[in-house]
């Protein structure tokens, strides 16, 4: 089983720096180690929305009009406002668990100077990572390994795969701070803080260049909450992060944009009130 290849595999001596190994065939903002140090690519890219509507299918109202975003790789943006105006309904688009009605969802590169370099990428959702409020009450599996690891082929993956995937999980661990804990642990067992720990390591062991969160610090006590600021912190030098939330005092220092989603689905960039 994979699971048990994985275990065998995924946590030798731990690391404390976060190298990330996308799945052979797959693309994403950031070249590898190997490439960079053969070639350094001027320039930036940043993810941009674009007149982006949103009408669920059979109704007669938008839940989401015209929204412009930009958001520079390796950055930390906010998304705030009052509950119901559309906020997760964008994460959702963004992930690609919906399409939007019309408008795109792309990832734009530009030269030092800001000029464009060369033309778009629709965004694909094996690029984002998104971790919904309360992700613990979706954990399925009775060990975090199956937990981490669920949803990854197991019978035809080759050994070559699982021992990529192996790395990713050791990696992911590392990176969000749970490398003491038992693989063979139950994760309803975790407490409040280690479980979103976990759900962000779910997300981590994937790659993905955009990690999307909603509500990250929801139901956490004062130390978890904490915690998980510091985590975003440090996930912020490898990833762009989009997040949702009402906890603007806490989230402030780490956030590079922001914008408040007002109600009838309309988004404005706006420094945070606090």
């Amino acid at each position: 089983m994979l699971a048990s290849a994985a275990a065998a595999a995924a946590v030798p001596p731990a690391s404390t720096s976060y190298s990330p190994v996308k799945p052979s065939g797959s693309r994403g903002w950031r070249t590898s180690r190997s490439r960079r140090a053969a070639r350094v690519e001027a320039g930036y890219s940043q993810l941009e929305v674009r007149k982006v509507t949103y009408r669920p299918p059979g109704t007669e109202h938008n839940l989401l009009n015209e929204i412009n975003l930009s958001l520079r790789e390796k950055s930390f943006g906010l998304i705030f406002g009052r509950s119901g105006s559309g906020k997760t309904t964008l994460l959702q688009l963004l992930a690609g668990l919906s399409e939007p009605t019309s408008g795109s969802i792309c990832i734009q590169k530009y030269d030092d100077s800001g000029n464009l370099n060369g033309k778009s990428e629709m965004l694909t959702s094996q690029r984002v990572g998104i971790v919904f409020q309360f992700p613990e009450r979706y954990f399925l599996a009775d060990t975090v390994l199956e937990e981490v690891t669920f949803g990854w082929p197991r019978q035809k993956a080759d050994l070559l795969f699982k021992e990529q995937l192996a790395l990713n999980i050791q990696n992911a661990f590392n990176s969000v701070g749970l490398k003491t804990i038992s693989l063979d642990e139950d994760p309803q067992s975790l407490s409040g803080g280690f479980k979103r720990r976990l759900a962000l390591a779910i997300q981590l062991v994937q790659t993905p260049d955009l990690l999307l969160l909603d509500e990250p610090l929801a139901g956490l006590d004062w130390k978890a909450r904490a915690d998980v600021v510091n985590l975003l912190k440090d996930l912020k030098k490898h990833h762009t992060i989009l997040v949702v939330s009402h906890d603007l005092r806490e989230l402030y220092p780490q956030v590079d944009r922001s914008w408040r989603m007002q109600m009838g689905g309309s988004l404005k960039e706006e420094t945070l009130p606090v």
